[in-house]
C-alpha cells in the first residue's frame, strides 16, 4: 500500500494542522479532497525528509528515468530549476543559459546574483521559433567563457524542439562544466517509443514536470541527478530550503501514484498515446487552411506536441467548439496532448479542427524575431533590479539600461533582459514583432529603465 492510499485513514481526532479538521460534511467543498490533506503526523512519511514511502518513490523514479537520485517537487519545475541553479552557482561563476529559457532560470541568475552568457540558436523562418541548441554552440560559448560553472538548455522547448543533449552534455563535460536540462516539458520522454531523455543522455540534472504530460496533479515535479559534478545532498538541501516546510500530502500523494503507475503501465500505456499521436498527425494532413508545424531544422520534435500554423483566430473557433488549447499567439496555436488523452479526445480534435478550417483564410507568411545580436549589459540581473528607475517611452530609451523583461511572442524570447542596453537592434526587433504580442510590465510602450550609479555614467 502506498502513503497516498493510506492517507483517508489517518488515525484518532486531528488536534493537528490542517484547520479543516477533514471535516467534509461541514466544508463541503473540500469533499474528497480533506479526507485526503493531513500535515505531518506520526504514521505518515515526510517528503522533505523521507525515510519510507518517500524514500522507495523517490528510489523507484530514479530506477525508471535513469537516474542516480531523483527528489520529487511540489513546487514545480520552476523550484527544480531554483534548486539546481542556486545550488551549483552559490559559490560563484557564470551560467551560460538558452536566451529563450524559462523566466525560472532568469530569476535563479538574479537570486544568485551571477552574470549571464546567452546561447542563441537559429530561429525557423516560418514561425520565428527558436530551433535546437548545437552543441559546438556550447562547446564555443564555454571556450569564449572560461568562468562558466553552469549550463542550462531547454529541451523540449514549448513547442517541442528537442536538442541534441548527449553532445551538449559531452562538450560541457570535457569541460568540467555541469548541464542543467529544463525538461520542464520531457517527463514522457524515454517511454514507449519517445525520444530519449535527457537524464539518460548525460544531463547532470534534468528537471521534468509530472503534471504537463503525466497523470499527476498541477505543480508536481521531479528534480533527476547524475553522480559526477554535482553534490546531490547540496542540492537536497537547496530544495528543503527553497520547498514549502509544509508539502502538500495531496501532491505528494499524486507523485507517489504517478512512479507507481509509471512503473507498472508506463511504457505499454506511451506506446499506445505515440500510436494515437502519429496516427492523428497522419490524418491532420490534409485540414484546410491549417498545417502542423513539422519543426524543420531542428534537431528532433517531441511529436506529442501539435503547432498549428493558421490564421490568428483559430484558437477563438476551436473554443467556439468547446476546445481549449494551450496557447494562441498570433497565427500559431498549440495543442498539447497528454497520457490521458483517447482515441476519442483526438478525433473530437481533428473533427473540430476539420470544421474550423473551412471557417479560416489561408495562413499567412510571419516575420522572425532575431535573437542577435545580443544587447550589452553593464549590469547583471540582481544588480539591475535592485536599481530604482521609471518607465521611458520607446522612442526616448535608446542607450537607457533596462531594468526589466520585455518579451516577444512567438517566439517568447525576451529582446531585452534587466541590466541589458536598449540599442538599435532592440528596437529593430520590436518593430519587426509589432503585430505580435509585446509586453512589458508598464504596457507595449515604454519600458521600465534604471538610474545608473554616477560610477557608471
Amino acid at each position: 500500500m502506498t502513503l497516498f492510499d493510506k492517507l483517508p485513514s489517518a488515525p484518532g481526532l486531528p488536534m493537528h494542522m490542517p484547520g479543516h479538521k477533514r471535516n467534509a460534511a461541514a466544508f463541503p467543498w473540500l469533499a474528497g479532497l480533506c479526507e485526503r490533506d493531513i500535515t505531518e503526523i506520526y504514521g505518515f512519511d515526510d517528503l522533505n525528509d523521507p525515510q519510507e514511502e518517500f524514500m522507495r518513490m523517490e528510489r523507484e523514479a530514479a530506477r525508471l528515468w535513469g537516474a542516480c537520485a531523483s527528489v520529487a517537487l511540489v513546487g514545480g519545475s520552476t523550484l527544480g530549476v531554483l534548486a539546481s541553479v542556486l545550488s551549483v552557482l552559490e559559490g560563484g561563476g557564470e551560467l551560460l543559459m538558452c536566451r529563450q529559457s524559462h523566466r525560472s532560470v532568469y530569476h535563479a541568475a538574479q537570486l544568485v546574483g551571477v552574470r549571464t552568457r546567452y546561447l542563441t540558436p537559429e530561429a525557423d523562418p516560418e514561425t520565428g521559433l527558436p530551433l535546437s541548441v548545437p552543441p559546438e554552440s556550447v562547446a564555443a560559448a564555454l571556450d569564449k567563457y572560461p568562468r562558466v560553472r553552469l549550463v542550462c538548455v531547454t529541451s523540449p522547448t514549448y513547442e517541442g524542439v528537442l536538442s541534441d543533449v548527449r553532445g551538449i552534455a559531452e562538450a560541457c563535460h570535457r569541460r568540467g562544466v555541469p548541464l542543467l536540462v529544463d525538461q520542464a516539458h520531457g517527463a514522457h520522454l524515454g517511454f514507449g517509443g519517445f525520444p530519449e531523455n535527457a537524464v539518460r543522455s548525460g544531463a547532470d540534472l534534468t528537471v521534468q514536470s509530472l503534471h504537463k504530460t503525466l497523470p499527476s496533479l498541477t505543480q508536481t515535479a521531479m528534480l533527476h541527478l547524475n553522480d559526477g559534478l554535482v553534490d546531490p545532498q547540496r542540492v537536497r538541501r537547496t530544495v528543503g530550503m527553497l520547498q514549502s516546510s509544509s508539502p502538500s500530502y495531496l501532491l505528494s500523494g499524486s507523485i507517489e501514484k504517478c512512479v507507481e503507475y509509471m512503473g507498472r503501465s508506463g511504457q505499454e500505456a506511451c506506446a499506445g498515446w505515440l500510436a494515437l499521436v502519429n496516427e492523428f498527425r497522419a490524418r491532420a494532413e490534409d485540414l484546410p487552411h491549417i498545417r502542423l508545424w513539422r519543426g524543420a531544422g531542428a534537431f528532433a520534435l517531441d511529436p506529442s506536441k501539435l503547432l498549428f500554423i493558421s490564421a490568428p483566430s483559430l484558437a477563438e473557433k476551436l473554443r467556439a467548439r468547446g476546445i481549449e488549447t494551450e496557447y494562441a499567439r498570433g497565427g500559431l496555436t498549440l495543442c498539447m496532448t497528454g497520457l490521458g488523452d483517447t482515441r476519442e479526445s483526438l478525433t473530437a480534435l481533428l473533427a473540430a479542427l476539420r470544421d474550423a478550417g473551412g471557417e479560416l483564410p489561408p495562413p499567412e507568411p510571419r516575420p522572425s524575431v532575431p535573437f542577435s545580436p545580443l544587447p550589452q549589459a553593464p549590469l547583471t540581473l540582481r544588480e539591475a533590479m535592485s536599481l530604482p528607475g521609471r518607465p521611458v517611452p520607446w522612442a526616448e530609451a535608446l542607450g537607457c539600461v533596462s531594468g526589466e523583461y520585455a518579451w516577444a511572442y512567438p517566439p517568447g524570447v525576451p529582446c531585452l533582459v534587466p541590466g541589458e542596453i536598449v540599442d538599435e537592434d532592440v528596437l529593430k526587433t520590436l518593430k519587426a514583432s509589432s503585430d505580435l504580442h509585446f509586453t512589458c510590465k508598464h504596457g507595449p510602450d515604454s519600458i521600465f529603465c534604471v538610474d545608473l550609479p554616477e560610477k557608471m555614467v
